[in-house]
C-alpha cells in the first residue's frame, strides 16, 4: 500500500503487482486503441493489428510502479531508471550559478560531480525527488533534440533543471534533458512545492536523460554502466567519496 513503511527486518508486506498507467499516457493509448477498433473492418484489418499493438506499447511506456525509497538523511537516491552513462567533474549549469533574488546562488561556482542517467524508451520515464526537501528553482530552457547519450546534450537540448533543498540547507540539483525522440517535458511541481524523497516530480516522453549534480565532498554509489532504478538506488552517500570498480560479466 503507497506510504507503508517497510524494514530490513522483515516489517511490512511486499507483493507483486501490476503497474499503473500515469494518466499521461492513458489518453494516447486511448486514441491508439480507438483507432484501431475504427480499423477493424475487412477492408483496415492489417492495420488494426498495429494500432492495437501500439496502444499496448503506449501503456507500458507509461507504466508507473510503485517503489520503496530508502529513509536516510544522507541518501540521495536515483531520480531516474536507466543506465549510467557518463560520470564527470564539471561546472554545474549556469541556472544554478546566478542569484534568483534570495541572495545567493543555487551552487557554489565550483566543478562537481555529474551522474548522467539514459532512459531508453524501455525504460520507466517517471522521475522522482532525489532527496526530501522544498523546490527553490524550475527552470525550462529550450533546446535542439540531439542523442540524449551525447556529453553536449547537457548544454544544447531541451531540458528542466530542478533544484530542491533541505532545511538544513544541502541542496542537490538534477536536469530533465529531452533526447532524440523525445520531445515533451512535463512537470508535476511547481516552485515552493515540498517533496518527500522518491516523489514524483515529473516525465519525459520517449526516450531521455536526467542529470543529478552532487553536492561538494559527495561521489557517487553507482559505477559507470550500472542500471538504477528511481526512487530505490541510493545514487550517493552526502560527505561519502567510495572508490568502487565494477567488472562486466
Amino acid at each position: 500500500m503507497p506510504g507503508e513503511t517497510l524494514d530490513n527486518q522483515g516489517r511490512g508486506e511486499a507483493s507483486w503487482q501490476w503497474p499503473s498507467v500515469h494518466p499521461e499516457g492513458r489518453k494516447f493509448a486511448a486514441i491508439a486503441a480507438g483507432l484501431s477498433l475504427l480499423a477493424a473492418i475487412p477492408a483496415w484489418e492489417t492495420i488494426a493489428w498495429p494500432l492495437g499493438a501500439l496502444a499496448i506499447c503506449i501503456l507500458a511506456f507509461f507504466r508507473d510502479p510503485q517503489r520503496v525509497t530508502p529513509q536516510n538523511e544522507r541518501f540521495i537516491v536515483s531520480p531516474a531508471d536507466g543506465l549510467v552513462s557518463l560520470i564527470q567533474k564539471v561546472s554545474p549549469p549556469p541556472e544554478f550559478l546566478v542569484d534568483d533574488g534570495s541572495g545567493s546562488p543555487a551552487m557554489p561556482d565550483e566543478p562537481v560531480t555529474r551522474v548522467s542517467i539514459f532512459m531508453s524508451v524501455f525504460d520507466v520515464h517517471i522521475n522522482r525527488a532525489p532527496i526530501g526537501g522544498t523546490v527553490k528553482r524550475l527552470v525550462y530552457i529550450p533546446g535542439k533534440f540531439m542523442n540524449a547519450d551525447l556529453d553536449k546534450a547537457s548544454e544544447e537540448n531541451e531540458r528542466q533543471h530542478i533544484l530542491i533543498e533541505r532545511s538544513d540547507g544541502l541542496a542537490v540539483c538534477f536536469t530533465q534533458i529531452a533526447g532524440l525522440v523525445a520531445r515533451r517535458i512535463v512537470p508535476f511541481i511547481k516552485p515552493g512545492d515540498f517533496l518527500a524523497g522518491g516523489q514524483r516530480v515529473g516525465l519525459i516522453r520517449f526516450g531521455s536523460r536526467v542529470d543529478v549534480y552532487l553536492p561538494q565532498g559527495t561521489e557517487p554509489r553507482v559505477i559507470l554502466g550500472q542500471r538504477v532504478i528511481a526512487g530505490e538506488t541510493v545514487l550517493a552517500e552526502v560527505g561519502q567519496a567510495p572508490m568502487l570498480e565494477g567488472v562486466i560479466q
